[in-house]
């Protein structure tokens, strides 16, 4: 029996063992880099030019944000793509399709322009997204994966912020046109590079190229589309609250933004250590048990200092998610992780491609039923994490 915490060793266990792994991981830290300069400055941008440019409203953008996790819906489809190419080729092309569908949000300031390259970018990074977590599980034990995963949120926040404090100064003197031409240079540069790296260890299990759903796997499914349901509500809403309710600016968000990514720099190592120590129930279930308060709070405060303060929250327990994924590598066979992941990421977002657009209409009527519905969705996600064992069973792995 192998247990879900560690041992002091286990904590202290070095991130790199090989020459493979180091290769994987400056890779995946490219990668990173370039695909949260895109999507960050999409993010920060995306509301203020949707409502002061397109001039939408708030159903149509629980439309647009349906749309935009449709490709997560279809991350099944990553099996097959895996036919075709390598599966870190297809990790550097989803980031160039990605930084292609940023470049060209600025061009279409309608609500049919958003849709379409909202659509190809949210397939760019989907897919991405898929790809780099089953290549961190492949690559890292289940002592490092944690960790590895940590420090590349890590790095994302730098990139976020850096970002960030780009798009301030940028927007003094650029119009919204222009910068996000500047976000996907980045983007495609990164994703460039990668596509002529060959990071592989070819002595690691190959990966099964179909779809697989196992019954062993039960608990993974159901809190991977719990998350999913919930963080859809955050992703859609919480800026658009603070944009439409309480009239934030385009540069109040991103001093948010930036916040928000500084604590994250901090945060998200320890969240990884904190796995590795007391294993992935508790660390769950802080998260999901803030998540209730962070919701009731948008959905009843008047005050837009505590619901910054619940936003900045929520954006910090969200590290929390990774346990999620380890807790699967620790039951998973190696050869599962691949296909495993795209399913994850498709069972994840069954809900996200409804709940936005349900959102946007409930917003009509009422907007605080939107966040009253991530409070149910969140206490679910609570009850469903307490199955997890303290001690889980390792599927052949090496501690």
């Amino acid at each position: 029996m192998g247990s879900i915490r560690s041992s002091e060793n286990t904590v202290k266990t070095p991130i790199f063992l090989n020459s493979a792994n180091k290769k994987m991981y400056l890779f995946l830290l490219v990668l990173t880099i370039a695909v949260f300069t895109g999507f960050q400055g999409w993010r920060t941008l995306f509301n203020n030019f949707a409502v002061e440019v397109a001039l939408i409203q708030g159903h149509e953008v629980g439309l647009i944000q349906s749309v935009r996790e449709i490709p997560g819906f279809l991350a099944l489809l990553v099996i097959y793509l895996l036919f075709l190419f390598k599966e870190h080729t297809l990790a550097a092309l989803s980031v160039l399709v990605m930084g292609l569908g940023v470049g060209l949000t600025g061009f279409f300031p309608t609500f049919t322009g958003l849709l379409i390259t909202t659509l190809l970018m949210s397939f760019g990074f989907h897919f991405f997204e898929t790809l780099n977590q089953s290549l961190t599980l492949q690559y890292f034990s289940i002592h490092q994966a944690p960790l590895v995963f940590g420090r590349l949120r890590s790095i994302a926040a730098v990139t976020s912020i850096l970002v960030g404090l780009g798009i301030l100064g940028l927007s003094a003197f650029f119009d919204y046109q222009m910068i996000f031409v500047v976000l996907t240079a980045v983007t495609l540069t990164g994703g460039l590079w990668c596509l002529f790296q060959d990071p592989v260890d070819h002595a690691l299990p190959l990966q099964k190229k179909e779809m697989i759903f196992r019954k062993k796997y039960w608990l993974f499914y159901l809190l991977t589309f719990f998350a999913g349901a919930r963080r859809q509500i955050f992703i859609a809403f919480a800026v658009f609250l603070l944009v439409k309710h309480f009239h934030f600016s385009i540069q109040a968000v991103t001093v948010l933004f930036v916040f928000n990514q500084a604590v994250n720099i901090f945060v998200a190592p320890m969240v990884g250590r904190a796995i590795n120590r007391f294993g992935e129930r508790p660390v769950l279930s802080v998260e999901y048990g803030a998540l209730i308060l962070v919701f009731l709070t948008y959905a009843y405060s008047q005050s837009a200092v505590l619901v910054v303060i619940m936003y900045i929250f929520d954006h910090i327990v969200f590290n929390c998610a990774m346990a999620i994924r380890t807790f699967f590598q620790k039951i998973a066979a190696p050869e599962d992780i691949a296909p495993s992941m795209a399913m994850g990421f498709t069972i994840n977002h069954i809900a996200a491609v409804v709940l936005p657009v349900l959102g946007g209409f409930l917003w009509l009527f009422n907007y605080q039923l939107v966040f009253l519905c991530g409070v149910l969705l969140s206490v679910c996600s609570l009850i469903l994490v307490q199955a997890i064992p303290a001690r889980v069973k390792l599927a052949g792995k090496m501690p």
